[in-house]
């Protein structure tokens, strides 16, 4: 059975190794709170916001990040796998109407893995890349042979 959740506040909490299966929710927000090594599968997810949140080691599938914030978050080794993250969308526009796209900023992304995912207009901004792989290769790599 899916669960609804029409708005989620959690804060300053550790549910370290929860179960996340098949949550559809709206106006989530996440601050201070440990999700280590959590399974996060078949999830929906509009307008979230994670601030200060530890989701090392977790493991992430089938999930649609669509319109989220993601602040100062703790992503060592988690793995991704066909996730869809922000888009362009009404939540990723400014009042001056310039577009904000969302992005991993001050992020431990180090020894992350995404793979099938949708990235695009995501950005990533002073995050540990170190290790981090897309679909199987270095970013650090990747960078390198841009030059």
């Amino acid at each position: 059975m899916a669960l609804k959740i029409q708005k989620l506040d959690l804060q300053s909490t550790d549910i370290s190794g929860s179960k996340w299966n098949e949550v559809n929710a709206e106006s989530l927000d996440i601050d201070n709170v440990s999700l280590a090594k959590t399974k996060i599968n078949n999830v929906n997810m509009i307008d979230m916001v994670f601030n200060d949140v530890n989701l090392s080691g977790a493991k992430i599938q089938h999930a649609n990040f669509t319109y989220a914030s993601i602040n100062s978050v703790h992503l060592y080794g988690t793995e991704f796998h066909n996730i869809v993250l922000p888009i362009e969308g009404e939540a990723n526009y400014q009042a001056d109407g310039q577009y904000d796209p969302i992005s991993f900023k001050n992020c431990d992304l180090a020894n992350a893995q995404l793979r099938k995912c949708n990235l695009s207009n995501m950005e990533i901004e002073d995050c540990n890349i170190t290790g981090l792989k897309i679909n199987g290769v270095l970013v650090e790599d990747l960078l390198k042979n841009r030059t």
